[in-house]
């Protein structure tokens, strides 16, 4: 299953479960032997900053502390990898989003960081939370969190484990942005200069684009995908936010329409919500699903049909996995193949064809 629909599939599996507890979650909580636990390696080590510990992070379930520098982590996080190893650092597990036989769930843009390093231990999570005992035979010093969708309960048992950041209040499951992600993890870490440093440098090359493309600036645009019909992203989703820092809006509505989550379905009477100036779709089948929108006859009657402005990504491919991921060192990966689209599409020539990236 290509990683957007599996993190659909999985979140609503999640909400399904509700607080359902692993079944012999606390028998796994023990400290096993670390030379029989090893499945993973941490790699190089990023340099921690002076007075960076003990340090305590405050997030949506109360406060963690972490007492020294962790060498073993295991990130629960779909994609708080990424930073992790922009930081210096490889974790010694990582939980499966990314399906395109990527070794340790390391996506293409981020193997420059893992270098020559041991990849990680791949964890599983269906949508019953994550996998309690493996995670504790990996003998973590830290468990990431942070873009994940931890029940109180799941938090609770993994704390059992070692200390467990999760999101900050304010940002709903699977919203919090790259930014904050980034940052927590570097003070988790102990590199909080160096993860506002990476962060500054990842804007600035959106930003960048954004300055380089001024028929950016005002434009509507949103991503959608046709995960049972048509699922629009909402304002707190990462991609989104991509579209935004590029001078992208959103469409009226669309805040209403999804409410609290980080998309929503939306119905026939609401396809104004992607009849905007870019319509991103992230599809299984670029073929395939294209003629099926524009089988639909509401769809394919909208303006951003007639008048070219669609751009189609290809979910499971090296850019549609990064589209997706949206972490400081995807960003840069995905600006540079979506960037070219985007100015396709709001060209204002009907004619112009939107193909797939440059490269």
């Amino acid at each position: 299953m290509p990683p957007l629909r599996k993190r659909l599939s999985t979140r609503f599996a999640a909400v399904a479960a509700g607080t359902a507890l692993l079944a012999g979650a606390a028998a796994g909580c023990g400290s096993p032997d670390r030379d029989g636990a090893d499945s993973g390696s941490t790699g190089r080590s990023g340099a921690v900053e002076k007075g960076a510990f003990p340090v305590t992070i405050e997030h949506k379930y109360g406060s963690t502390k972490i007492a020294e520098e962790p060498e073993r982590i295991v990130t629960v996080g779909l994609t708080d990898q990424d930073a992790v190893l922009a930081l210096g650092k490889v974790p010694v597990g990582t939980t499966e989003w990314l399906t395109s036989g990527y070794k340790g769930n390391i996506g293409p843009w981020a193997e420059d960081e893992l270098g020559s390093a041991k990849p990680p231990a791949v964890l599983k999570d269906t949508g019953t939370g994550p996998q309690t005992e493996k995670i504790a035979a990996l003998d973590p010093d830290v468990i990431l969190a942070l873009y994940a969708g931890l029940t109180k309960d799941q938090y609770r048992t993994l704390s059992k484990i070692a200390p467990v950041v999760v999101q900050p209040q304010g940002y709903n499951d699977f919203g919090l942005p790259w930014q904050q992600q980034t940052e927590a993890i570097g003070t988790a870490l102990g590199q909080p200069a160096k993860a506002r440093k990476l962060v500054a440098a990842t804007e600035k090359h959106i930003s960048d684009a954004g300055a380089a493309n001024p028929a950016f600036k005002g434009r509507t645009a949103v991503m959608a995908t046709p995960y049972q019909g048509m699922f629009v992203f909402g304002p707190e989703d990462p991609r989104t936010r991509l579209l935004a820092s590029l001078g992208f809006t959103q469409p009226d509505g669309l805040k209403e329409v999804v409410g609290d989550e980080f998309g929503a379905n939306i119905s026939k009477e609401r396809t104004d919500l992607v009849d905007t100036d870019a319509l991103v779709w992230t599809v299984p089948d670029l073929k395939k699903d294209a003629a099926k929108l524009h089988a639909n006859k509401l769809y394919n009657g909208l303006d951003v049909v007639k008048e070219g402005r669609e751009v189609f990504v290809q979910d499971g491919t090296p850019y549609g996995d990064a589209v997706s991921f949206v972490t400081v060192l995807s960003l840069p990966y995905t600006t540079d193949r979506l960037v070219p689209q985007l100015k396709a599409a709001v060209d204002g020539e009907p004619g112009t064809k939107v193909g797939g990236p440059e490269s």
